[in-house]
């Protein structure tokens, strides 16, 4: 069974760096395709950026794609997300998730997602 735990939120400033990490602790992730989301106070949660369980494909919302990359890692079944030049609005709970069906579609929205971590909180001063 997929479990997911994200770590490596934190506080920084505006332009700084910050790197996600999501780790399967049930270690049954490599067919999955995973994302990552965010969800900022009063606003719905929206995807951030997405990969398919090759590492192949890779999606990104119009506000991370530039700034952010995803990748993974199958040895240790961890997924990462590299957030660069980094704004207030960037500010949120990011959580990962994954797609157990091992589908690659609709890959940035919420829908498509059965497993969910408890999120990371990420806080982008100005």
């Amino acid at each position: 069974q997929v479990q997911l735990a994200e770590s490596g939120g934190g506080l920084v400033q505006v332009g700084g760096s910050l790197k996600l990490s999501c780790s399967d602790s049930g270690r049954t992730f490599s067919r999955n395709t995973m994302a990552w989301f965010r969800q900022a106070p009063g606003k719905e949660r929206e995807g951030v950026a997405a990969i398919s369980w090759s590492g192949g494909f890779t999606a990104y919302s119009t506000s991370a794609k530039g700034r952010f990359t995803i990748s993974r890692v199958s040895d240790n079944d961890t997924v990462y997300l590299q957030m660069n030049s980094l704004k207030p609005e960037d500010t949120a709970v990011y959580y990962c998730a994954a797609d157990s069906s091992g589908r690659y579609y609709r890959v940035l929205e919420r829908s498509a997602y059965d497993v969910w971590g408890q999120g990371t909180q990420v806080t982008v001063s100005s």
